[in-house]
């Protein structure tokens, strides 16, 4: 087997095509004028910062799980700008325009839609921190008792950040529509089809033992401006997932880049970034994993692709 993510050509080939763009996890390329191939790398982020180590097969795990995903979202009649698989780590999708705010109108069509969208269904994660330190109020997500981590959310929680900006800044849904353009209307549609999506996975992954926590989503109008679910999503990168048999024990088994995440918030690099980031201050290095932290991530990002997805990795 091999992988591009080590320097091998794949059908099509990088060096003859155009690099568009570089983004944490993956390289995008221009194959003509309406499709794009996704090269997803063995590079790590977390809080916005790319780790100065290689996971390996984690390029591999991700373009498959994604791949998996899109298909799945032609069962349940919901677009996509997927076409096909063309490596273990190529991806080839339909090209939409990434237009900056200012030249966005409520006619525009075939292009990004600046926002990440984020779905909670357990108290986890920055809503947990949130929470924790009296950010949001219990009551304002519906939570009546007292609320502990990992409980289940009464409804989904529902949230929106940029995309385009340097670091991710949540939305109100007012501001969400103004700098997408989107009507009310729209932005209800692309609510409605991230919870027919989440309840696909959800569906999917119990049988495996999974249980779908969050998770975030990308979306595009494209040439008649019908709402598709584009870039990546489903995978140990985008969303959280827990084993049950251990969350029914209490016992919170991340199979994420969570477990990554909590070792820079152990080693207090979380807190001295957002300490720079507060005060406008420049952003300390992100040190590298040391090396059994990197098996142990690859490892579990071979083990959640097969969970995720009930399929097997050649070894």
């Amino acid at each position: 087997m091999y992988t591009l993510a080590d320097g091998n050509p794949g059908d099509h080939g990088v060096d003859n095509m155009r690099l568009l763009r570089t983004g944490k996890v993956k390289e995008v390329y221009e194959l003509d004028s309406e499709r794009l191939l996704f090269r997803f790398t063995d590079s790590i982020s977390v809080f916005d910062k790319i780790i100065p180590s290689k996971i390996p097969y984690k390029g591999e795990c991700l373009c498959r799980s994604a791949a998996y995903w899109f298909k799945n979202c032609s069962q349940i009649s919901v677009n996509t700008h997927y076409i096909e698989i063309s490596s273990p780590v190529e991806m080839i999708v339909r090209r939409v325009d990434i237009l900056p705010y200012e030249k966005i109108t409520p006619a525009s069509k075939n292009y990004l839609i600046p926002l990440e969208v984020i779905t909670r269904y357990y108290l986890a994660g920055s809503l947990w921190d949130r929470i924790r330190n009296g950010k949001i109020p219990p009551e304002k997500i519906g939570i009546r008792a007292t609320p502990h981590y990992g409980m289940p959310l009464p409804e989904p929680y529902f949230e929106l950040t940029t995309k385009l900006e340097p670091v991710d800044r949540k939305l109100s849904i007012e501001e969400a529509m103004r700098i997408a353009c989107l009507s009310r209307e729209e932005i209800e549609e692309i609510r409605e089809t991230t919870l027919k999506i989440d309840e696909m996975i959800a569906s999917k992954v119990a049988p495996r033992g999974l249980i779908h926590v969050d998770g975030k989503k990308e979306y595009a109008f494209d040439h008649q401006r019908r709402l598709m679910i584009v870039d990546t999503f489903g995978t140990a990168d985008e969303d959280r997932w827990w084993i049950k048999k251990e969350y029914d024990t209490g016992n919170f088994v991340e199979f994420s880049k969570e477990f990554v995440r909590q070792y820079y918030r152990k080693i207090g690099y979380l807190d001295r970034l957002e300490h720079a980031r507060t005060n406008g201050q420049p952003e300390p290095d992100i040190p590298p994993l040391p090396e059994d932290l990197i098996l142990t991530t690859s490892n579990l990002y071979r083990k959640s692709f097969e969970m995720i997805t009930g399929e097997h990795l050649p070894s």
